[in-house]
């Protein structure tokens, strides 16, 4: 006889078609894996679950994320790997298809990405501006950005991250940048990557799946849980980022699943299918 955890997992495992990951704190923390990667990708091919990798990291690009992967022993195609990047070149290209010049608060991962649809990186009448993470910051690009904002072109938040786990612990993320702008200029970006659906729906149109056969798992109640929810998909929460099991019973972002780790979720899953 089935307990309330086992029926869960059942019940999930039984009908899901594919899986839309968050990356940093679910599959590593930096240049460190979580769990034997290979392995656990085995075990999601052998079920025929379909993936899409999604990230709020804008930092690199789809390239430099399939490399990465590569290097833990798993392999991946350029589809398979949805960024705030790519989600903010996407939707940039279906407001301006002819492309030109951003003002770019970021790195070189979100250069090279918007570049492959045509925009790039401008003070001279930008079409848009764009915060994300940016590690080299300076007051200057604040300013500039500013000044852009206030004059009313279209501003453009990769994700609200107010936090990124590493193995030395929790850094300030995309968020903070993005909310230093808005204070300083009154206005609220149009932000793409999680909590908003708009980056699960690029990766749920590259799955072919329907959102209530999708799991989306992510380590951030406030980001992925909450733009999975958004999304209509399901959702599991894994504790090794930033979100912990005592977090996720006092919130109202209430995870279908919780579980230690990506392995064990993948583990108990697949009893199921």
């Amino acid at each position: 006889m089935f307990n309330m955890v086992e029926s869960l997992y059942h019940n999930v495992g039984s009908q899901i078609k594919a899986l839309i990951l968050d990356m940093d704190g679910v599959l590593w923390r930096e240049t460190q894996p979580i769990g034997n990667l290979p392995k656990i990708f085995s075990t999601i091919l052998s079920r025929g679950w379909r993936v899409v990798l999604a990230t709020n990291n804008a930092t690199k690009s789809t390239n430099q994320y399939v490399e990465k992967l590569r290097s833990f022993g798993v392999h991946l195609q350029p589809d398979q790997i949805v960024t705030t990047a790519s989600t903010t070149g996407h939707y940039l290209y279906t407001r301006f298809p002819a492309g030109g010049p951003v003002y770019v608060i970021g790195e070189e991962g979100l250069l090279t990405t918007l570049e492959e649809f045509g925009f790039y990186h401008s003070e001279d009448h930008p079409l848009a501006v764009i915060s994300s993470l940016d590690r080299h910051l300076t007051y200057q690009k604040l300013q500039t950005a500013a000044h852009l904002i206030n004059a009313g072109i279209l501003f453009i938040g990769t994700n609200p991250d107010r936090a990124l786990p590493t193995p030395e612990g929790l850094i300030p993320g995309a968020g903070s940048i993005l909310a230093a702008l808005e204070k300083a200029t009154g206005r609220k970006a149009k932000v793409l990557g999680k909590p908003f659906p708009d980056m699960f729906q690029l990766a749920l149109s590259r799955l072919q799946t329907l959102p209530q056969e999708t799991l989306a798992v992510g380590d951030q109640l406030e980001t992925d849980i909450a733009g999975g929810t958004a999304a209509g998909c399901l959702t599991a929460l894994v504790l090794t980022g930033v979100s912990s099991r005592e977090a996720a019973c006092s919130s109202e972002l209430r995870p279908i699943l919780i579980e230690k780790d990506f392995s064990s979720l993948i583990d108990k899953l697949a009893k199921w299918d």
